[in-house]
């Protein structure tokens, strides 16, 4: 990595955003955000990292790091092993909206040395921010930034937006992944009937038969439709667009 430095100012980014991703990680422990320090951070915890890149206000990449116990409580849930990048993504989301509206690409899992190794080998300046318990690291957040904003603190000058910025804003969705689903229905379920569950257990779903099937992205409702089969594959047949207000 080239020779570089980081200001106050972007240290106190840096520190914002380890504090955003805190406040929705989940901990088995009360954490408290330590001191940010330039590149890769010394003593990392036992676990796992989860790392994405975002743009739009910035451009840049986030980490985080959890400990073993939130990897091993995930890894063993009486539900199966869950996804460990979905659990820590608010986190994600919340370091990288510290630095403005921006779209985060999807998670991914890798070991913490590895994920701050891919950082700081990069010409930008990786900023670092241990959580901790007691003095003792726990967890940790790394941002970088490609390029950090200026002293002044602003992430990016940005002049007045022309008539057609709302379009030139959604063009830079184009190529970012979408997790499209449909859904038939819902229930709810205490765990003791869902651990009863076995192959031809019927479970009734709070929609009555014939009811449009819902699609949504990434967990929101957009449209509705009906359940159609072709070429012996399903798919949905879009009748009703919902409006924001809905």
């Amino acid at each position: 990595m080239t020779a570089a430095t980081v200001t106050d100012s972007q240290l106190a980014l840096a520190r914002a955003a380890a504090q955003a991703a805190l406040a929705v990680l989940p901990t088995s422990t009360p954490l408290e955000v330590g001191a940010p320090v330039m590149g890769a951070i010394q003593g990392l915890p036992d676990g796992q990292a989860v790392t994405a890149r975002f743009s739009g206000a910035a451009t840049g990449e986030v980490v985080v790091i959890v400990g073993a116990d939130l990897a091993e409580a995930l890894r063993t849930s009486p539900l199966g092993e869950l996804d460990l990048a979905t659990a820590v993504r608010p986190a994600l989301e919340g370091a990288a909206r510290a630095f403005g509206p921006v779209v985060l690409d999807p998670g991914q899992v890798m070991e913490p040395a590895v994920a701050l190794s891919a950082l700081t080998i990069k010409d930008d300046v990786t900023v670092s921010v241990p959580l901790l318990e007691g003095g003792e690291m726990r967890a940790a957040v790394a941002v970088l930034l490609s390029p950090w904003p200026s002293e002044s603190g602003d992430v990016a000058p940005r002049a007045a937006a022309p008539p057609t910025a709302v379009r030139a804003g959604l063009e830079m969705l184009h190529d970012v992944e979408m997790e499209v689903s449909a859904e038939l229905g819902r229930t709810r379920m205490n765990v003791r009937d869902l651990l009863s569950v076995a192959p031809g257990t019927i479970v009734e779903l709070d929609r009555a038969a014939g009811s449009p099937a819902d699609l949504l992205v990434n967990g929101r409702l957009i449209a509705r439709g009906e359940v159609v089969v072709i070429d012996e594959n399903f798919g949905i047949r879009i009748t009703e667009i919902m409006t924001p207000n809905e």
